[in-house]
Protein backbone atom coordinates (compact mmCIF):
# COMPACT_ATOMS: atom_id res chain seq x y z
CA UNK A 1 0.00 0.00 0.00
CA UNK A 2 1.23 3.23 -0.83
CA UNK A 3 0.83 7.08 0.08
CA UNK A 4 -1.85 7.75 -1.91
CA UNK A 5 -3.82 4.84 -1.39
CA UNK A 6 -3.50 5.35 2.71
CA UNK A 7 -4.74 8.60 2.36
CA UNK A 8 -7.58 8.30 0.03
CA UNK A 9 -8.81 5.26 2.19
CA UNK A 10 -9.15 7.59 5.40
CA UNK A 11 -10.57 10.72 3.45
CA UNK A 12 -13.17 7.96 2.36
CA UNK A 13 -13.35 7.03 5.62
CA UNK A 14 -13.78 10.80 6.93
CA UNK A 15 -16.29 11.50 3.89
CA UNK A 16 -18.70 8.96 5.41
CA UNK A 17 -18.32 10.15 8.86
CA UNK A 18 -18.96 13.45 7.43
CA UNK A 19 -21.93 12.34 5.50
CA UNK A 20 -23.40 10.36 8.53
CA UNK A 21 -23.49 13.48 10.68
CA UNK A 22 -25.03 15.90 8.07
CA UNK A 23 -27.99 12.75 7.99
CA UNK A 24 -28.18 12.84 11.89
CA UNK A 25 -27.90 16.84 11.78
CA UNK A 26 -30.28 17.31 9.24
CA UNK A 27 -27.50 19.39 7.54
CA UNK A 28 -27.43 17.88 3.88
CA UNK A 29 -24.57 20.83 3.18
CA UNK A 30 -22.44 18.55 5.57
CA UNK A 31 -23.36 15.60 3.55
CA UNK A 32 -23.03 17.08 0.32
CA UNK A 33 -19.26 17.61 2.10
CA UNK A 34 -18.97 14.38 3.34
CA UNK A 35 -19.89 12.88 -0.19
CA UNK A 36 -17.36 15.01 -1.67
CA UNK A 37 -14.66 13.79 0.44
CA UNK A 38 -15.46 10.49 -0.72
CA UNK A 39 -14.97 10.98 -4.02
CA UNK A 40 -12.29 12.79 -3.51
CA UNK A 41 -10.17 10.08 -1.02
CA UNK A 42 -11.86 6.63 -4.05
CA UNK A 43 -10.01 9.18 -6.86
CA UNK A 44 -6.76 9.37 -4.57
CA UNK A 45 -7.12 5.45 -3.51
CA UNK A 46 -7.13 4.83 -7.92
CA UNK A 47 -4.32 7.35 -8.40
CA UNK A 48 -2.39 5.02 -5.56
CA UNK A 49 -3.70 2.19 -7.37
CA UNK A 50 -2.24 3.20 -10.55
CA UNK A 51 1.32 4.21 -9.32
CA UNK A 52 1.61 0.76 -7.70
CA UNK A 53 0.85 -0.75 -11.45
CA UNK A 54 3.02 1.50 -13.38
CA UNK A 55 5.47 0.52 -10.43
CA UNK A 56 5.27 -3.08 -10.95
CA UNK A 57 5.67 -2.75 -14.36
CA UNK A 58 8.86 -0.52 -14.50
CA UNK A 59 10.00 -3.63 -12.16
CA UNK A 60 8.99 -6.47 -14.69
CA UNK A 61 10.86 -4.36 -17.11
CA UNK A 62 13.97 -4.22 -14.84
CA UNK A 63 13.90 -7.58 -14.05
CA UNK A 64 13.80 -9.02 -17.93
CA UNK A 65 16.63 -6.86 -19.01
CA UNK A 66 18.76 -8.20 -16.21
CA UNK A 67 17.68 -11.63 -17.36
CA UNK A 68 18.90 -10.45 -21.31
Amino acid sequence: MNKNQAQGIAKDLVGKVQETAGKITGNPSQEVKGVAEQISGQAEEKLGDAKEVLQEARDAVREARKSV
